[in-house]
């Protein structure tokens, strides 16, 4: 949804990779990741993940690449996505967080622009074919040819090719989490259906603040297979904390390396090492260099595991 995804790269990597898949397999694939980009729509979704479940409702207006997402269930929360700004606003506590959209993807757009690169991590099949949400839907299976990424099965309108559901999938095959939508109409969006429903003249405006630069001295000791650095930023976290951001991609997966300096006894006392997990999101935290290094990925743990652990500082000589 942003940043190039390595384009020369990938090109590279799509003239061999392209040769292991059928073409059709590679067409439903351009067809899906068309569609997110040129559809106008108005949907209903569910995500689900264990016994926990979410509604949302999004509108698309693809002439000008505006998408409304409005969350339904708990806090209120309405979040406006453009190409290169996301702004989300809570009316409860009357606060716009603004960020720099970078290297995220959301369903139902999560496929990179040149998905033939996804041949060399993902064996590439046609499934059942399936009806949801009143579409008649074919299944695209992405099964991971190592243990470093999950699976994915893509359910996508045979027509227009929009994507219905997304279901990640462990190793062994079962769901992490999925979302689909429960209800979708194609087309007849106008600009004011995304535009904000909160005036907000009034309301505080938190800026994360992030830009584009140069990490000087961090890297990683060892990359993960297939996992290549597409951007790097300095972002502030809350009110005031500054972080350094690197997002690593296999152009599905996305994994984030936030590093923080660990500047005061505070930041440091309230810093909490090791795994956590939120579905199929993982988080690693570990100590590098004086600064807090934060892995967030949806990717297997072993694979948020390996990154963290391989991140490293070091000094530059003057």
């Amino acid at each position: 949804m942003i940043v190039g995804r390595i384009v020369v790269a990938a090109a590279v990597l799509l003239a061999g990779a392209a040769q292991a898949q059928s073409p059709e397999t590679l067409a439903w694939l351009r067809k899906i990741y068309e569609a997110s980009q040129k559809l106008s729509y108005t949907g209903t979704f569910v995500y689900q993940q264990g016994a926990r479940s979410e509604t949302s409702r999004i509108t698309r207006y693809g002439a000008g690449d505006i998408e409304r997402l409005e969350v339904l269930d708990g806090v209120p929360r309405e979040i406006v996505r453009t190409r290169d700004t996301l702004r989300c606003y809570l009316p409860d506590t009357k606060v716009v967080k603004v960020e720099t959209r970078a290297a995220d993807r959301n369903f139902p757009a999560l496929l990179p622009e040149q998905v033939g690169a996804l041949a060399r991590h993902y064996d590439i099949s046609l499934g059942e074919t399936r009806r949801i949400a009143g579409f008649d839907c074919q299944a695209v299976l992405l099964t991971p040819k190592d243990d470093l990424r999950y699976g994915y099965r893509l359910y996508a309108d045979s027509g227009s090719g929009m994507l219905l559901k997304a279901v990640t999938v462990d190793a062994s095959g079962q769901p992490v989490e999925q979302i689909s939508f429960t209800q979708l109409t194609i087309g007849n969006v106008t600009r004011e259906m995304v535009r904000p429903r909160h005036a907000v003249a009034t309301w505080r405006i938190d800026n994360a603040e992030a830009s584009p630069a140069h990490l000087t001295g961090w890297g990683l000791s060892a990359e993960l297979p297939g996992f290549r650095k597409i951007v790097e930023l300095k972002r502030r976290l809350g009110e005031s904390r500054q972080a350094g951001q690197v997002v690593y991609s296999d152009g599905l997966a996305a994994v984030s390396v936030f590093i923080e300096p660990l500047d005061t006894p505070a930041r440091r006392e309230s810093m909490r090492t090791g795994l956590a997990s939120v579905g199929a999101i993982h988080i690693y935290t570990r100590e590098v260099a004086n600064h807090m290094v934060t892995v967030v990925g949806e990717a297997p743990a072993a694979s948020v595991q390996r990154i963290a652990n391989a991140v490293e500082y070091r000094e530059t000589k003057k």
